[in-house]
């Protein structure tokens, strides 16, 4: 009897999480449908980083940067910023969005786990910066003469999809407190400056010294630090340093992302 009854416990646990997993499957898939059908949005995620790419990456692939190619270091230092765009406008715009259309309090009457909103998103994220990443890898081995081993770019890759997750996290603090209107705008007004100031528009060697000093504490220079390094760019600090800063910006980060999602928790029941 009683192992008819643990057998009938497992079937409804193991029920129960293949239910689970499809509705977070069937969140993730929606919620990237729905950002491949706003151009805002897949358009310039992808188009804006492969177009500098090609401006300045493949035009001057001969020149070198440090010790590699131009079109070989400029990969990492565009890869780092294409997966930015895609985690602070995929999470902090679509929030957002979401807050001010009243769709995200629909969300959270309904059964569905909380974390799967935020999954979807996050997942959506990173599936469009794969995109770009390797859109960027495609141009520069077809087009700008980059030579790297399979491996090398599987974990260039990998790397910079790592390190798009503190940056999503970001996109969850700005989500919560800026505006639908507003959070665009408000976006741009952080990426872009942090892009120019880590090196990545610019490499960081021709920064001004001032700027190269503001560098170290931002967290896009220690992701394209480690994005390079894999290329044979970086400059050789301890990868341990990049990725603990980085780990701390998402405990920031998730912190006051809490914080903004309790108070609207305390709107919406209070």
């Amino acid at each position: 009897m009683s192992t008819a009854a643990t057998t009938l416990t497992d079937t409804l646990i193991q029920r129960s999480r293949g239910r689970l997993a499809m509705i977070y499957l069937k969140e993730a898939k929606y919620e990237f449908l729905k950002n491949l059908r706003l151009r805002a949005y897949a358009v310039s995620t992808i188009l804006f980083p492969v177009m500098f790419y090609v401006l300045f990456g493949l035009v001057m692939a001969n020149q070198g940067i440090g010790p590699i190619r131009s079109a070989t270091y400029l990969i990492a230092t565009y890869g780092t910023f294409a997966v930015m765009g895609a985690s602070l406008f995929g999470t902090g715009a679509g929030l957002a969005s979401d807050r001010g259309l009243g769709w995200l309090q629909v969300k959270q009457a309904s059964p569905m786990p909380p974390f799967a909103y935020f999954a979807a998103k996050i997942a959506t994220s990173l599936i469009f910066s794969t995109v770009t990443v390797l859109i960027l890898l495609l141009l520069g081995v077809l087009f700008g003469g980059v030579r790297i081993p399979i491996a090398q770019a599987a974990m260039l890759v990998a790397t910079l999809l790592a390190g798009s997750l503190p940056f999503c996290a970001m996109g969850l603090a700005i989500g919560y407190f800026a505006g639908p209107n507003s959070a665009p705008a408000t976006i741009n007004l952080i990426y872009l400056p942090l892009s120019f100031c880590s090196g990545l528009w610019v490499p960081y060697m021709f920064l001004p010294s001032f700027i190269r000093q503001i560098a170290l504490a931002l967290p896009p220079y220690h992701l394209s630090q480690l994005a390079l390094s894999i290329v044979g760019a970086g400059r050789h600090e301890s990868p341990w340093i990049h990725w603990e800063v980085l780990l701390g910006f998402t405990l920031v980060c998730l912190g006051v992302a809490r914080i903004g999602f309790q108070r609207d928790e305390g709107k919406l029941y209070g």
